[in-house]
């Protein structure tokens, strides 16, 4: 460094010099500054610091604002359909369980909560499939999660597939911790057992099912062999299954409806609805046009239509079942004309169903399966 930079770095700064802001990044060791001028940079970039940290240690001090909780918007401002906590089962690729359940409850105005039961990569007819399942403490933590934060308000909970007994007692808690927030929480359950014949679950769920769940569940919707395994009666006719809906009744459900039974040759949805303890209830049957195909979901599906329309129409489930049914065929009769349409032959293999290309049939279905009362 010269002479006269040495001089200048002594000499007063000129007004244009005072005015600029001093530079963070400036270092005077490296400009072969004299040692005066080093000292004092070096002092004055420890007060620096030591003012920075006395600023950080008083914004420390000062109490943290807490976020207000959020309003739950569906109990603020609740609308005529409800809240629904769902715990079925959850496929990544394809239509079953929760993904068969929520995206029409949505449609049918619900706020829907969905808890998986398991989560596949896809359903189990696929050659293979993976994933994991839920066991009954991790759906506790869940609901305890819900409670911490005042989350657990449902109008109404929806159970399916479900595969083991320590599963289904953690759900029975459930049903309690919810009925504690709100009593006139509505249970509808499919009891999820097994169909034509064939048991999907464990033996001793049947009993579970018998002497725990059918007493605590506002509507009950079994397949034919369901019903079967939980009544122990044989279903060959109409009567039959009229007798089994009485037998249920009996147990706790005022709803009641045998989603599909093969009768004589025809396929039936039989619907029961016990309105009052003193009344005999009033009971309907619904013919369902047969399609030469193999679905999955559609059992989920329709129980999802049956609770969403019979929130619609409380005292009519004749209606709500015709609503349900209408829309379930619509929806599979598309699913026929597309696997058609993509070369496909229906009849060779199950189909994954066209929810998302039927929300219209959904939303708004056109009534063609009409419902027919039985005498009381």
């Amino acid at each position: 460094m010269t002479a006269a930079a040495v001089a200048a770095l002594h000499s007063p700064p000129t007004a244009a010099a005072a005015a600029a802001p001093p530079s963070r990044s400036l270092s005077l060791t490296g400009l072969g500054a004299c040692r005066c001028c080093r000292e004092a940079f070096g002092w004055a970039s420890r007060l620096q610091r030591r003012r920075g940290r006395r600023r950080a240690a008083a914004a420390a001090a000062q109490p943290k604002k807490k976020m207000a909780r959020p309003p739950i918007l569906s109990v603020a401002l609740p609308s005529d359909t409800g809240r629904v906590l769902s715990i079925q089962s959850h496929t990544v690729q394809g239509y079953v369980g929760n993904k068969s359940a929520v995206f029409p409850l949505q449609l049918l105005g619900f706020d829907v909560d969905p808890i998986n039961s398991v989560q596949f990569s896809n359903h189990t007819g696929y050659p293979t499939f993976r994933g994991q399942v839920l066991n009954g403490k991790q759906l506790w933590d869940l609901i305890e999660g819900l409670e911490e934060n005042e989350l657990l308000h449902y109008t109404h909970l929806l159970t399916g597939y479900i595969g083991s007994a320590s599963f289904l007692d953690t759900v029975l808690q459930v049903v309690d911790k919810l009925r504690s927030v709100n009593p006139d929480l509505i249970y509808v359950c499919d009891p999820v057992l097994g169909d034509e014949g064939k048991l999907y679950v464990p033996q001793e769920l049947i009993s579970l099912y018998q002497q725990k769940v059918v007493p605590v569940a506002s509507m009950l919707t079994p397949n034919q062999f369901e019903v079967e395994l939980l009544t122990g009666l044989r279903i060959t006719s109409e009567q039959d299954g009229l007798t089994a809906c009485n037998t249920l009744h009996s147990a706790g459900p005022r709803k009641v409806v045998i989603t599909s039974a093969l009768i004589e040759g025809k396929l039936l949805l039989i619907g029961s609805h016990k309105k009052t303890k003193e009344q005999p209830p009033e009971q309907f049957k619904i013919e369902i046009p047969k399609i030469p195909a193999y679905f999955t979901g559609t059992g989920d599906l329709t129980t999802a239509l049956l609770l969403g329309w019979s929130n619609k129409y409380p005292d009519n489930l004749e209606t709500a079942a015709e609503l349900a049914v209408s829309s379930l065929q619509a929806l599979l009769k598309r699913t026929v004309e597309d696997y058609k349409k993509a070369g496909f032959d229906p009849s060779t293999s199950s189909l994954e169903i066209r929810l998302i290309q039927s929300q219209d049939n959904i939303r708004n279905p056109v009534v063609t399966c009409k419902a027919v009362k039985y005498s009381n």
